[in-house]
């Protein structure tokens, strides 16, 4: 895993969405890595980029990635 900003991790997580969760546990560790490195205690996401935008969309991801040790906020 190399390092990688949180805009960067963000993104690839982004494209795993997109691309029906395609190795999103390995984007969601390397956001979590990227959080820790940057001193960040949340990730904060775009919601009209994310494929289920309407709030139990939004509620699932918040919870799986909650799993997995990262904190999700959405922009407004």
């Amino acid at each position: 895993m190399t390092d990688l900003t949180v805009e960067d991790a963000t993104n690839r997580i982004y494209e795993s969405l997109h691309a029906e969760n395609a190795d999103i546990d390995t984007h969601i560790a390397s956001l979590k890595a990227a959080l820790a490195k940057a001193g960040q205690k949340e990730a904060v996401f775009d919601p009209a980029k994310i494929s289920q935008n309407n709030r139990s969309g939004r509620k699932l991801m918040q919870a799986y990635f909650r799993q997995r040790g990262v904190a999700v906020k959405f922009s407004a």
